[in-house]
């Protein structure tokens, strides 16, 4: 069995942003040269999330919209976490409900997808470098 290991590295301006890391997905895997096996994609950082979903504007913009009001940034004495002299309580909330990781099927050399899937990196608390690991098995 093969294993195969890239970080990506990610350094979003912004706050927030959701980038389709589908791409640098698909290199890694022809790199290993797995044709049969799993790709796990995962965010290494608490506040920046890994989900698979339709690369479309307005949902992205209705994620953002969704995750505004379910962990409003602002107040940002609302959060507790903010006590400890950060203003990121947010962000680590979106990420938990965003989720850490993604594992999907490599089938023939390739990402195993249903219609309109793609791999995204979702960043909540961005201005500073974050990876994501992505580790590929299989033979």
């Amino acid at each position: 069995m093969k294993s195969f290991r890239r970080e990506l590295w990610f350094d979003v301006p912004t706050r927030r942003a959701l980038i389709n890391i589908t791409p640098e997905v698909e290199e890694a895997l022809r790199e290993s040269g797995v044709r049969e096996g799993l790709c796990l994609v995962n965010a290494m950082h608490i506040t920046a999330s890994v989900f698979i979903n339709d690369d479309e504007p307005g949902l992205h913009q209705d994620y953002e919209d969704w995750l505004e009001q379910l962990a409003p940034h602002e107040p940002i004495e609302h959060y507790r976490h903010n006590r400890t002299g950060e203003d990121n309580g947010d962000a680590h909330l979106k990420r938990q409900v965003m989720g850490r990781e993604v594992v999907v099927a490599i089938t023939e050399g390739r990402l195993d997808f249903g219609p309109w899937e793609r791999i995204f990196y979702g960043e909540f608390d961005g201005r500073r470098r974050k990876r994501v690991l992505v580790k590929i098995i299989g033979e």
